[in-house]
C-alpha cells in the first residue's frame, strides 16, 4: 500500500485545481512572456513549396546516338581481346608491351565514353 508523502509542495493540496501545486510553501514567482499568446503567433507558413529545390523539367532530353553504346562495346572488347591474345602469344611478334599499352588505351576510352553515355 502507498504511503502518503508529508512533505510539503510536492503535490497538489487537496480540493486545489491540478497543477496549481499548493501546501504550505508559497511558490516563487515565475517569469512569463507579457504581451505573448498563442493566438499573437504569426501562422505556419501555407506556401505549396517544400522549400526544397527542384531542377526544372528540361525541355529536350539528351540522348546519345544509337552507334555509341556499340562502339563503347567494341573498344572494350578489343582492349581485353588484344591483352589476351597477347598473354597466349597468338598476335604477330608478341609478347610484346606495345599490344598491352594498345589494350589498356582501348579499355580507358571504353570507360571515359561510359561515362558520358546518356
Amino acid at each position: 500500500m502507498a504511503r502518503a508523502s508529508k512533505s510539503p509542495g510536492r503535490g497538489s493540496r487537496a480540493g486545489a485545481p491540478p497543477g496549481r501545486g499548493g501546501g504550505a510553501r508559497t511558490a516563487a514567482p515565475t517569469r512569463r512572456r507579457l504581451g505573448r499568446t498563442r493566438a499573437a503567433q504569426p501562422p505556419p507558413r501555407q506556401s505549396r513549396t517544400s522549400g526544397r529545390y527542384t531542377a526544372p523539367i528540361p525541355r529536350k532530353v539528351k540522348r546519345s546516338p544509337r552507334w555509341y553504346p556499340k562502339l563503347l562495346l567494341v573498344l572494350l572488347l578489343l582492349g581485353v581481346l588484344a591483352i589476351i591474345l597477347n598473354y597466349i602469344q597468338v598476335l604477330p611478334s608478341s609478347p610484346t608491351n606495345w599490344y598491352v599499352v594498345g589494350g589498356m588505351v582501348s579499355i580507358l576510352v571504353a570507360a571515359l565514353m561510359a561515362t558520358r553515355y546518356r
